[in-house]
């Protein structure tokens, strides 16, 4: 790896930690908040959710701006909105106010994805992406890590609202490493008016291949990361019982999992390849051991909860893969489009799922702020069940990835 290429690898990664952190913060400030405010489980689960309204709304104009303006720049600019959002978070004593602060949250880390993804696209050859983009993903999860244990330490001598502080002084200083640090690459293809930029976009989305290589990932990610930064916190409390320093500990461990997941279903996609196994059909096996694991949780298989919630996060990552079919299967003028509709799709999702769970939740009776197993087991089942669903569309045969992508031709977008 070479110096510039190991710059964009841990710049852009650095902001993708940023945007995972504030993704998952709330699962540790979920008690403090609930308690300060007197929110209920559809409360919280709206409050949480708009970061990933945020992050949504704002993917189809970051896509733009990425493949017009570049990684660097965009990312570091966006990351200033972020930090003001916690901030007004931080600040607020209102849910109005708190909900405000994570909708500009949101919108400030909505590219850090798409931009690192674009970015190694661009500084690294197509078969190094699958281990890559994991790669990134785990020092991202680094982010699911932290929101667990050592949030729960932080907590016991800083105020959650202090938290907030420090963590838009950290959003800053990643904001300007990456406009001071990282290089800048420009595509060779002209970069178009804006205008017919957004035109790029709709191609993508009325492109049956994407929806081909989109339909089960957009859905298991959506579960993900709905409940790894929000509900399994719950999960661990109402239903296995667990105290909330042990359920802060086992969502540390599904964070570290995620992590090595991410690496090792990066590198094997690699390898496996090689022997034939394509990297879509990989990519649907990790999804389905997700779902899997999923279905051993609800019915409480006889193994330790650390293995189960391990399984969760390896398994829950696998999804991240599809973003490689994606730069495999249009220009790379086009990927920052595709990887940023590709993730509107995901946080469309996992803002649905957020509020779908918490709306479940409260059709039951809460009892000290905690809902009955039967509650869960319900949201639960409705999203397996949908999972389910989309896993079926995932492998019905289609002629539509085997073809070469129409948006090659179109040049002028």
């Amino acid at each position: 790896m070479s110096s510039t290429q190991l710059r964009v690898f841990l710049l852009f990664s650095a902001g993708y930690f940023v945007s995972y952190v504030f993704r998952g913060v709330n699962l540790g400030f979920a008690p403090l908040i609930t308690h300060d405010l007197g929110l209920s489980a559809a409360d919280l689960g709206l409050l949480t959710s708009l970061y990933f309204l945020g992050f949504a709304g704002a993917q189809l104009p970051a896509g733009v701006l990425l493949d017009h303006y570049g990684s660097r720049r965009v990312t570091a600019g966006t990351l200033l909105f972020a930090a003001a959002g916690i901030w007004v978070f931080g600040a607020g004593h209102s849910i109005g106010m708190m909900m405000l602060g994570r909708l500009l949250i949101g919108v400030g880390v909505s590219v850090c994805l798409g931009a690192a993804f674009k970015a190694l696209a661009q500084h690294f050859e197509a078969a190094r992406l699958p281990l890559m983009n994991g790669l990134v993903m785990a020092v991202g999860g680094l982010g699911g890590v932290a929101v667990g244990s050592p949030l729960t330490w932080v907590l016991t001598f800083a105020s959650w609202r202090a938290v907030c502080g420090a963590l838009g002084v950290l959003t800053i200083a990643v904001a300007l490493a990456l406009w001071t640090l990282a290089p800048d690459k420009q595509d060779g293809h002209r970069q178009a008016s804006l205008g017919t930029q957004f035109k790029g976009t709709w191609h993508i989305l009325k492109a049956p291949a994407f929806w081909k290589i989109a339909s089960f990932s957009v859905v298991t990610q959506g579960v993900f990361y709905a409940m790894q930064s929000l509900w399994v916190g719950a999960w661990m409390r109402d239903v296995m019982g667990l105290a909330p320093r042990e359920a802060a500990a086992q969502v540390s461990i599904l964070g570290f999992a995620m992590m090595a997941g991410c690496v090792g279903f990066g590198a094997a996609a690699r390898s496996l390849e090689k022997r034939g196994v394509s990297l879509y059909t990989f990519c649907g096996i990790g999804m389905t051991l997700f779902v899997v694991t999923q279905v051993l949780i609800m019915f409480g298989a006889p193994l330790p909860a650390a293995l189960l919630w391990a399984g969760y996060g390896i398994f829950g990552g696998t999804g991240i893969l599809s973003y490689a079919v994606l730069a495999r299967h249009f220009p790379p003028h086009l990927i920052g489009r595709g990887n940023t509709t590709l993730t509107l799709i995901i946080f469309l999702l996992i803002f649905g799922f957020q509020i779908g769970v918490g709306a479940v939740l409260s059709l039951w009776p809460a009892s000290s702020g905690h809902y009955p197993a039967a509650a869960h087991l319900s949201a639960w089942g409705i999203l397996v069940a949908l999972q389910i669903a989309s896993a079926i569309w995932y492998v019905l045969p289609s002629r539509v990835l085997a073809q070469p992508a129409q948006l090659q031709a179109e040049h002028h977008s």
